[in-house]
């Protein structure tokens, strides 16, 4: 059955990478989990957001790198979502994890370090999970595949997923080459004819993202795809048939 994850909480009608956006995922849809990013602070926090920089989703300015989670907190989250919602802080992804460790979701960390490398990041991550006692509930990626063998050497079961946005072809062997547990990739690239057959052949599994209308969606896992990562988990839902 084809797996459902909330890209970025339920940000079809919440602010992206907040606590309320992951909350309403878990209470409002069928999801099965959370896709979210993880950057690193100037003094080495783990924070949850999907851009390098603050000026997209925040009332602040600049890259995350060069403040520190003080600093941060004093930001306010969502201002780039019509509505009025409780005021959003950026979240740690310890806050994340007193939540998360309540529910029996999956949660899909990626781990942004394609523009910057986070030195030390993968060593972070693996501590956090492992101290929280969730290997077997979060599963990994990055566009950065250097990144997730890193992460491997750590946490050798870790579930990983490759990101692409890219037209890859033998896309199969290299990701079974890599260990991988999936293969992230863009939509448009998950529906041409032989992906899904050629990852599964070699043991791997396909998640397509952020596929958020239904006809796309009903044609992705027509296709077969594993998983799809969207804004909307209710639509996918319905798509499916679980609602």
């Amino acid at each position: 059955m084809t797996m459902i994850f909330a890209h970025r909480g339920f940000t079809g009608y919440y602010p992206e990478n907040t606590m309320l956006a992951f909350q309403k995922a878990a209470a409002e849809t069928a999801a099965d989990g959370i896709e979210l990013d993880i950057q690193l602070t100037k003094d080495g926090e783990i924070v949850i957001m999907h851009d390098e920089r603050l000026d997209r989703t925040t009332n602040g300015s600049g890259w995350i790198k060069d403040y520190t989670l003080k600093e941060l907190k004093t930001l306010s989250v969502g201002v780039n979502v019509k509505g009025f919602f409780p005021r959003q802080t950026i979240p740690t992804l310890r806050e994340y994890f007193d939540w998360f460790k309540t529910t029996s979701l999956i949660t899909n960390i990626e781990l942004k370090t394609g523009v910057f490398e986070y030195e030390g990041i993968e060593a972070k991550l693996a501590a956090l999970v492992g101290e929280y006692n969730l290997e077997k509930q979060v599963w990994f990626s990055s566009f950065n595949h250097y990144s997730l063998a890193n992460l491997k050497k750590l946490l050798p079961n870790a579930q990983c997923g490759l990101l692409m946005d890219t037209w890859l072809m033998n896309v199969g062997a290299y990701a079974a080459s890599q260990g991988a547990a999936t293969v992230n990739a863009c939509s448009y690239f998950c529906c041409k004819e032989g992906v899904v057959e050629d990852l599964h052949a070699h043991g791997v599994g396909l998640q397509a993202w952020t596929p958020n209308d239904a006809q796309l969606m009903k044609k992705l896992v027509d296709r077969g795809v594993d998983s799809l990562i969207t804004n909307f988990p209710d639509i996918a839902a319905k798509v499916i048939g679980r609602v």
